[in-house]
């Protein structure tokens, strides 16, 4: 699960670095101001998880049966693909409707991160 966290992480960094560079340089001049910021705000949501997903993984090498950051893991994927994937699908279409399943993504993160806050708060003080 670390091999798979840590590529997850660091390919999705590498995806949203370059979907970044893309709005600045490619899009500046075809999305309006309003879809420019729907794509912004979804590069800044990928690249954060994407962090979060490389902090995973380093935590499962440390906490290997930690069946709550594992399931993190698969959470904050599945919030990349449907939250940050929805917000790019709808600024670069204008199809406003995509924007219904954003939320859902969304819901993915915050399940995500409280997973970790679980893992550590039922987590036995080390020595």
């Amino acid at each position: 699960m670390f091999r798979l966290a840590i590529l997850l992480g660091a390919g999705n960094a590498v995806l949203a670095i370059i979907l970044g560079a893309f709005a600045a340089h490619a899009l500046q001049n075809t999305l309006s101001e309003r879809m420019l910021a729907v794509f912004n705000t979804a590069v800044d949501y990928h690249l954060y998880h994407a962090l979060g997903l490389i902090v995973l993984s380093l935590l499962i090498k440390q906490r290997p049966i930690s069946k709550a950051l594992k399931t993190a893991v698969y959470l904050m994927s599945f919030g990349i693909i449907v939250f940050c994937g929805s917000l790019y699908a709808l600024s670069l279409s204008g199809i406003l409707k995509l924007g219904m399943i954003t939320p859902f993504g969304g819901v993915a993160f915050i399940i995500a991160w409280f997973l970790v806050l679980i893992a550590f708060i039922k987590q036995e003080p080390q020595v």
